[in-house]
């Protein structure tokens, strides 16, 4: 049985790399679980309560000298040195950024597999941490936004006079940006959007937000191979430019999220922008981190102009929300290493013919295998001089709709065929049968134009015509006939499986809307 450690992480850090929770699935899993003393305390998770879930709760010597490691941040040179030969390191390690950290990495025959590098493809999403911190962080940077700002976000009209709501502007609509749209939109705030994605505009303003094109002639696809928003053109960058520098004198909120894996952050709001803005506006700088978005902003520093504009470019957002951060960390790593442990016996599989963990590889038994192959994913189209070599699709044959003439023909077969069954056949099928075939053109007129939303009380009104049969064929039930009696038995049958399975289908539906727990 393979034993996993997780170590604390430095001063400043409040995440933990496996939670309580998590503890009992990295058991089940095969493991071994052992905690450091304390790793949990600052995400509010006592050194107990890893006890109670399964763990042993040992110093820090003994968690880094186990086989696997588990770490939020990347570790330190100091740290490195305190890992066993040949033993597995999982973190966030922004190999891109960090080369000299992978080369560190490589003694020892250690392998490490960095948490940030996760391929954005479907079945990957569960593990994928940057998505899990930039949902949060997206979220605590409108906290903080709304802590410095120290007026209302939504407008409000009182006897002591009207207060405007707030502007916001949110630069990138990925999940940070999304996030931080959001809680802008829900707390009342005007929240606009800018992103090289014009696709994202039915995102934004699905979640309150007014999405602001960038209109340039034939801009290239925003979408590199890996699924991340790419490089943008001159072009591109000299309208938004422009953009932002008239919405820097109009909102009083301005967060940026913008951010190219492996690249410094893009610069989106000069000096004359901040300049141009109200003083008390805030700008919450969230690529403060890999340079910044924003002249003047300063990673993990408060900075207030000196036009009285405050920019914020704390890079522990998530960490401000220690104890859900942790969990949805935890919760990632979990998945991953249900994907590295396929057999459930505790010991680490890696499968580089798997592209998810080719990816996320970045040392392998001390061999530096990063850069991996790229991925192609779904988000980004094929280039265009390979969509021009690609064979012609079989061209398809047009649908080809019913002329009028045939149209009019069956009009009148059907009134014809009508005709002849009221005229000839014996009472009372002729009445029987004009109250079935005006039920179904009515029925289909009427179904057919009722929306989507108002599905429920259409199943409403057919649970009650299900009880008009219902009640009609008791009547018939005990009929002489047994023909009737088997027909009337079915139709009880038949429509209080409709009642009750509308019933059951309406109360689903109306659950999604109720909060909390449905019972």
């Amino acid at each position: 049985m393979t034993r996993i450690g997780i170590v604390a992480e430095a001063p400043g850090e409040t995440r933990v790399a496996a939670t309580p929770t998590t503890v009992p699935k990295l058991v089940a899993l095969g493991y071994d679980v052992v905690v450091e003393a304390g790793a949990g305390a600052a995400s509010s998770f006592p050194d107990a309560a890893y006890v109670q879930a399964g763990a042993a709760v040992v110093d820090a010597a003994t968690a880094w000298s186990s086989p696997v490691v588990l770490k939020v941040n990347a570790p330190a040179p100091a740290e490195i040195g305190r890992l066993a030969d040949g033993a597995t390191i999982v973190a966030t390690l922004s190999p891109s950024l960090r080369p000299d950290l992978v080369a560190s990495l490589a003694t020892r025959g250690i392998t490490a597999i960095a948490l940030d590098a996760v391929p954005r493809i479907s079945r990957a999403q569960s593990m994928d941490v940057l998505s899990s911190m930039a949902n949060i962080a997206g979220y605590r940077a409108v906290v903080e936004a709304a802590h410095e700002f120290g007026r209302f976000f939504t407008g409000q009209v009182t006897a002591a006079g009207k207060v405007p709501p707030a502007k916001v502007l949110v630069a990138g609509a990925g999940v940070a940006g999304l996030a931080a749209i959001g809680a802008a939109s829900s707390l009342g705030a005007i929240v606009r959007a800018t992103d090289p994605r014009p696709e994202v505009a039915d995102q934004v303003a699905s979640i309150g937000g007014e999405y602001l094109p960038v209109v340039v002639p034939e801009e290239a696809q925003q979408v590199s191979a890996d699924g991340y928003a790419k490089a943008t053109s001159e072009a591109y960058d000299r309208r938004a430019a422009e953009i932002y520098s008239e919405q820097a004198a109009d909102v009083d909120i301005i967060i940026t999220t913008a951010l190219i894996p492996g690249r410094q952050a893009p610069r989106l709001i000069t000096a004359a922008d901040v300049a141009s803005m109200r003083p008390g506006s805030v700008i919450v700088d969230m690529a403060a981190a890999q340079g910044g978005n924003v002249e003047g902003s300063v990673a993990g520093e408060r900075v207030v102009t000196a036009n009285g504009v405050v920019i914020l470019g704390y890079t522990d957002l998530p960490g401000r929300l220690p104890q859900q951060a942790s969990q949805l960390f935890a919760t990632n790593l979990v998945n991953l290493l249900k994907l590295l442990t396929p057999a459930r016996n505790g010991v680490l599989a890696l499968d580089f013919d798997d592209v998810v963990q080719r990816t996320v590889t970045v040392v392998r038994d001390g061999d530096v295998t990063w850069p991996p192959p790229p991925v192609q994913v779904s988000a980004a189209p094929a280039p265009a001089a390979e969509r021009a070599t690609a064979p012609a699709a079989t061209p398809v044959a047009p649908k080809k709709s019913m002329s009028a003439a045939a149209r009019t023909g069956l009009i009148v077969a059907g009134i014809a065929a009508l005709f002849a069954v009221c005229a000839f056949a014996p009472p009372p099928l002729p009445q029987h049968f004009l109250v079935l075939t005006l039920a179904i053109v009515v029925g289909f007129y009427v179904i057919g134009h009722v929306a989507h939303a108002l599905h429920t009380p259409l199943m409403s009104v057919t649970n009650a015509i299900s009880g008009i049969i219902v009640v009609g064929a008791m009547v018939q039930i005990t009929a002489p006939d047994l023909t009737v009696q088997i027909l009337a038995a079915v139709a009880v049958l038949l429509a209080s499986i409709n009642i009750f399975g509308g019933f059951a289908v309406t109360r689903r539906m109306l659950a999604m809307f109720q909060k909390g727990e449905t019972r």
